[in-house]
């Protein structure tokens, strides 16, 4: 007999996004035969496969949701070759510091900001492009192929050797054909970004049934992950930029040989270049400026013709270039560096002066915060994202006068640049400076490791007592103390981030300013600066510039080999996953060759699927997010219509979302956002624990279980449920006969605690459930949503 419907009670899905790291779909449903119903091998959704048919039979789940899982592991850690994006490192820090800006009412001022960081995430793909070039052009083609001292023993170079006299050895045929290295880089970044965009990021999310209210926050928008029209103009400008640079590298050395020589026509032809090369700079400049993401909708509006001459523009003029600095000039001899070190010094104190702005800018933000954000405790008070964007600008500074210096030291076969007795002058001044002050930023670093170490031992010693206290009626042992303890003075180290930021920015921008101001007093390297003093000065000097040298070069072969090592080791995937995730959660839309966004495919997949089956079934969900996944399901509810929002109840758990997410990124994560976010929900619970080092409470609703404070202002139930006791038992007992383990971040589902809270969200949105026994309910943890 076929089973009769009960139309009474509505089915009840838990749809479950796991976190960090990524997790299969039989982990997560507990069963080793699950099959997908939607979605491909990047990210889709599971069930058991006794679960497949579940709507058509809803009598069978009267007493349990229908469990199913969405995994988006391989959106981040599936491919191998994602880890090679690692290289891009500063190019993600600058799309971070735009998502970090201060709320505030003043909209122009907050375009400014926005402004100010996509100017430096330009000037970062200038620096990137000139390094190569410095690389290829300068310490490769012009000061190694022009001396024989360097192309005696490099057969590879020999067909360019300006002492065998070929017709590749003029200084400009050189140049042109070194350019090959850069423009292939360019070629590379536009075509990443191009392919990844359509891979992940051109997903239309659902556009809802009537637009949010005036005043929704930004992630409520419909058009807050779909940025294609921004990602396209901004690719345009940075590739169109990458190709001036070189252009630029080409016309210089070639001009300035040209200047009064005989004849008019070369230096006209080239003065004609120089100016080309100035408009179209000033037009990429613009489309840059004007490159804003538009939210309150899907924007498919085609780019201006501006905008799309500019690229065809920019090609045109690197391939005039190329001719022009490639014609014959028998008398042409290389000498010397290429004049580039007032380039490097510029972009250099550029970069500085955009920080300068942003942090002004951040700082009238944060001044004219509105009222309901008064509660918000931002990292830095508000200058997270001008801290920040001097970070990925330091990396990116250190790594080009690491690499140049690294590539000149190789080319010499163990001497030194720039010194007696070596055939090359070696990179600029500057970019020497920048990598010598390598060693001074380790030993800092070291410094602030060493200090961490002592507090955290310090704090250990502190919690003890506590720790003690939290297991009343045991036999206590100074050793399982130590370890508890131990864990949650650990699990505090993320709260002290900020400073940790703040020191090493303010260090990066006191050395790299002193690095620019070497190079322009002084003009010499730390090595030679230090000729007339006495030898320990001398001997510092030339170590500093050496050490720098070698650590760089080491990083980027480590960097490197994770990638390589990836693309067999599935543990290295995953913890190249862990960064990842991190640093692309947000749209890229500030510099477009950063890594690509994950939300943009991820949280338009959760919105589908639960619109579209609560429409079909009238059922109720329970969103189930486990770090990073919690974040995702925020997110995803924020986007969806009122009237299904009103069937869905969010239950996180080693939730960062206060305690990262609300920091750093204070405009869309703040309080005042996640109580507005709140109060539009049918049910919310945070699960935490304090030994947990990524997620925390949540901090608004009532009172919260077991003493959590919450807001005052806002009825109802809690949602934070916590926190959790871990580990759930001391020693060893009848009900726990082998030592429990710090379970911190993980295995929250273990805990009876979640099973009792999701049985309190489901009574919430209707649906029955069976009373939840209390036996194995951790001391101290009431019954939640009583």
């Amino acid at each position: 007999m076929a089973e009769q419907p009960h139309t009474d009670v509505p089915i009840a899905l838990e749809l479950l996004v796991h976190g960090v790291g990524g997790t299969t779909p039989e982990q997560m449903l507990d069963d080793p035969r699950t099959v997908c119903l939607a979605g491909d091998t990047t990210a889709g959704i599971h069930r058991r496969a006794c679960d497949t048919d579940a709507e058509a039979h809803p009598g069978r789940y009267r007493e349990a949701p229908v469990p199913e899982a969405y995994c988006w592991s391989n959106l981040t850690s599936g491919n191998a070759g994602r880890a090679l994006w690692l290289l891009l490192l500063p190019f993600m820090i600058a799309n971070l510091a735009h998502w970090m800006r201060p709320p505030s009412t003043r909209t122009r001022l907050a375009r400014w900001y926005e402004v100010a960081v996509r100017l430096l995430a330009l000037s970062l793909t200038v620096l990137l492009v000139a390094a190569v070039c410095e690389v290829a052009l300068d310490i490769v083609g012009w000061q190694c192929a022009g001396r024989a001292a360097c192309t005696h023993d490099k057969s590879w170079l020999g067909f360019a050797a300006a002492s065998r006299g070929g017709w590749w050895s003029q200084p400009g045929r050189r140049l042109a054909l070194a350019a090959a290295a850069p423009l292939a880089l360019t070629g590379v970044l536009w075509w990443l970004s191009h392919r990844t965009w359509y891979a992940y990021e051109s997903q239309r999310p659902a556009v809802p049934s009537r637009p949010p209210a005036p005043g929704a926050p930004s992630l409520a928008q419909p058009g807050f992950w779909y940025g294609r029209r921004s990602v396209a103009r901004l690719r345009t400008a940075h590739t169109a930029v990458g190709l001036l640079t070189i252009a630029a590298a080409l016309l210089t050395p070639a001009l300035g040989h040209d200047r009064g020589r005989p004849g008019a026509v070369l230096p006209a032809i080239g003065w004609s270049l120089a100016g080309v090369l100035v408009v179209l700079v000033a037009i990429a400049i613009g489309v840059t400026v004007r490159a804003h993401r538009v939210e309150t909708g899907l924007d498919d509006t085609a780019d201006p013709r501006t905008t799309r001459l500019l690229l065809a523009g920019s090609g045109t003029l690197l391939a005039a270039a190329v001719l022009y600095g490639g014609w014959s000039r028998p008398g042409w001899h290389s000498a010397g560096r290429l004049p580039s070190a007032q380039a490097f010094s510029a972009l250099t104190i550029t970069q500085g002066v955009l920080v300068a702005l942003l942090a002004g800018t951040a700082a009238a933000l944060h001044r004219a915060r509105p009222a309901e954000f008064e509660d918000t405790a931002p990292a830095l008070r508000g200058q997270a994202g001008p801290a920040v964007a001097l970070l990925g600008c330091a990396i990116g500074g250190v790594l080009t006068g690491g690499i140049a210096e690294r590539a000149a030291d190789l080319l010499d076969r163990g001497r030194t640049p720039g010194q007696s007795g070596s055939p090359l002058a070696g990179p600029p001044a500057v970019l020497t400076w920048e990598s010598s002050v390598i060693p001074a930023v380790l030993v800092l670093v070291l410094l602030a490791g060493a200090w961490l170490a002592l507090r955290l031992r310090h704090e250990e010693r502190e919690l003890c007592p506590e720790v003690d206290a939290l297991y009343p009626g045991e036999v206590h042992h100074r050793s399982r103390t130590r370890h508890i303890a131990s864990a949650l003075a650990r699990a505090g180290l993320t709260d002290r981030a900020p400073l940790l930021v703040a020191v090493l920015c303010g260090t990066a921008f006191v050395l790299g300013g002193g690095a620019v101001a070497a190079a322009w007093i002084g003009g010499g390297t730390p090595g030679e600066e230090a000729r007339g003093a006495p030898g320990p000065v001398t001997a510092l000097a030339d170590t500093a510039q050496s050490l720098g040298s070698w650590l760089v070069g080491a990083g980027v072969i480590a960097l490197v080999a994770v990638g390589r090592r990836a693309y067999k080791d599935a543990s290295a995937r995953r913890t190249v996953g862990i960064l990842w995730d991190i640093g692309t959660f947000w749209p890229r839309a500030a510099h477009p060759f950063a890594p690509p966004c994950y939300a943009e495919r991820a949280v338009p997949d959760l919105t589908w699927r639960m619109a579209t089956w609560t429409q079909a079934t009238g059922g109720r969900i329970v969103l189930s997010g486990h770090s990073q996944g919690s974040v995702l399901s925020a997110a995803a509810v924020w986007q969806l219509d009122p009237q299904v929002r009103g069937r869905v109840a969010l239950l996180t758990y080693g939730c960062p979302l206060a305690r990262l997410y609300g920091r750093w990124f204070p405009a869309h994560f703040a309080p005042a956002r996640l109580r507005e976010l709140h109060e539009e929900m049918h049910a919310w619970c945070n699960l935490w624990r304090r030994t947990d080092p990524i997620g925390g409470p949540v901090g608004i609703g009532g009172k919260g279980v077991a003493g959590v404070a919450g807001d005052a202002g806002i009825g109802g139930p809690p949602v934070d449920v916590g926190p959790l006791l871990d580990p759930a038992a001391y020693g060893r007992s009848a009900a726990h006969p082998l030592p429990e383990p710090v379970l911190g971040h993980s295995d929250f589902q273990a805990d009876p605690a979640f099973a009792r809270t999701r049985a309190g969200l489901l009574a919430r949105l209707g649906y029955p459930v069976p009373a939840v026994p209390a036996q194995g309910r951790p001391a101290g943890l009431p019954d939640p949503l009583v």
